[in-house]
């Protein structure tokens, strides 16, 4: 019965995903608005989410413009699901508009389409089969975020002012269901560039393209100016020709009249998979590295980097690799800038859940020290674990193995979702098993028949856990 029902929705579902994805709701800090604490954009799609609940007949309520929820049923227990319609930003690299959803091949093409926009209206909908057609004894929210790509201000908020679910899932992740996601932690590499300024080659402009700290940067621009009368200007670009071939990087060099330009071309992908990119900064930061050593001008925190990190992706000349169950630790490379006299570099590290945060991160630290190095770390979210025993990892396993006919195992993964924000909650889907992971990527999509297939899924889950 609920899957002919939810065939009838198909093509509403369709519109509603790529209404969602048509805008551009990259979180942001608005200080200025305490209506819109992360933007307009990220609030538009927040109200347009539950004008949506309203329309299907749900209750809903903005918390304070940090996030929101839709609801329906009665009764004391309350079945969480917990997603978000913030996104990264765009990139480049597309060959459809990242915001404006493109229909083609059987997919919804579009930033959000299946990180988490795609999920949360099949979630949605999900809600809205049960609704119509069983009777159930308790509550069900699908709570919205707008802030899960950064720093977790909504749900934060949320869990300060609304009530907690007694038990639930975030649609934001894999099927069959995950059963513990890494430890994550970003660190700051800090260092004053001002003594560095009157070198005879000097850092004057840095470009990532507003990389987001969780994404594997594709392109990173560094503009050196260069004082010809302490060095030969086509000496410096002929040895940046030479080492680039060397190190066989993607790295363009250009000169700009008493300056050179370099733009290093990567490739875009999760900062949880680090091997599914290729790092555009730790290329960039490398060759500076040997640029300013070659030039008899070395900066510390570019040699630091070469030696303890360059285009590593397990932390292990840092000797912080580590592995469990949850897999091994990776290490991304998400931000560069010069702010001022401030030389930054940003890491994004997702930490086995058996190896401590501060063990790996104290390890960055003191490292850094013996280069003068300032280490700031923010953003540590605690690695969740949940037992394969569990009863709610054994009954969402179990419904996505019985409509799919199929027998997979529980899974750990190196990305970070609501579900660790509370207890009693895991992640469960919208990823098949064998898909390409596109969150984050250029071209980001969702199958049509899979987004529906996920509805289905979702609406047994729903049942199953408020019956």
């Amino acid at each position: 019965m609920l899957d002919e029902y939810i065939e009838t929705l198909k093509d509403e579902m369709v519109k509603e995903t790529c209404n969602l994805i048509n805008i551009p709701s990259v979180s942001e800090d608005d200080q200025e608005h305490t209506s819109t604490p992360f933007g307009k954009n990220a609030s538009d799609a927040l109200e347009y989410a539950l004008n949506l609940g309203k329309k299907l007949g749900f209750r809903t309520k903005n918390v304070d413009g940090y996030c929101g929820y839709i609801e329906f049923g009665e009764g004391e227990k309350l079945v969480g699901i917990i997603g978000h319609l913030d996104v990264v930003p765009s990139g480049d690299g597309w060959s459809t508009p990242p915001f404006c959803a493109t229909i083609k091949n059987g997919n919804i093409y579009g930033r959000g389409a299946i990180d988490d926009k795609g999920p949360v209206i099949a979630s949605l909908y999900a809600m809205k089969a049960i609704k119509d057609n069983l009777k159930i004894n308790a509550r069900v929210r699908l709570i919205l975020g707008i802030n899960e790509e950064k720093d977790w201000k909504c749900i934060e908020h949320y869990k300060q002012t609304e009530e907690i679910p007694t038990i639930g899932f975030s649609p934001d992740a894999d099927f069959p269901c995950i059963y513990a996601e890494k430890g994550i932690a970003t660190v700051w590499l800090k260092q004053d560039y001002t003594k560095y300024k009157n070198l005879p080659i000097r850092m004057q402009e840095i470009d990532c393209n507003d990389n987001a700290i969780n994404v594997v940067p594709k392109y990173c621009k560094v503009k050196l100016a260069i004082d010809t009368s302490k060095v030969d200007l086509n000496d410096v670009f002929l040895f940046i020709n030479t080492e680039i071939n060397k190190l066989h990087f993607d790295i363009s060099c250009s000169i700009q009249h008493s300056a050179i330009e370099l733009v290093s071309n990567g490739i875009q992908a999760h900062a949880a998979h680090p091997d599914l990119g290729k790092n555009a900064i730790a290329r960039m930061l490398i060759l500076l590295n040997r640029i300013f050593k070659n030039f008899h001008a070395t900066i510390p925190i570019f040699e630091f980097f070469e030696k303890y990190i360059g285009t590593e992706l397990d932390g292990k000349s840092l000797g912080i690799d580590s592995v469990d169950e949850s897999g091994i630790l990776t290490l991304n490379v998400g931000n560069f800038s010069l702010e001022n006299t401030l030389l930054q570099i940003g890491l994004n590290l997702r930490i086995p859940v058996n190896t401590p945060i501060e063990e790996v991160t104290n390890t960055i630290s003191q490292i850094g020290n013996n280069y003068f190095l300032e280490t700031i770390v923010s953003g540590t979210q605690q690695p969740l674990y949940v037992p394969k025993s569990d009863s709610l990892v054994q009954t969402l396993c179990h419904i996505f193995n019985k409509i799919n006919h199929s027998n997979y195992a529980p899974i750990a993964i190196g990305g970070g979702t609501y579900a660790r924000a509370f207890k009693n909650c895991i992640s469960f889907g919208a990823n098949f098993p064998g898909d390409t992971d596109m969150c984050h990527q250029a071209d980001e999509f969702i199958n049509i028949d899979k987004f529906v297939l996920s509805c289905k899924i979702y609406a047994e889950a729903i049942y199953e856990l408020a019956k």
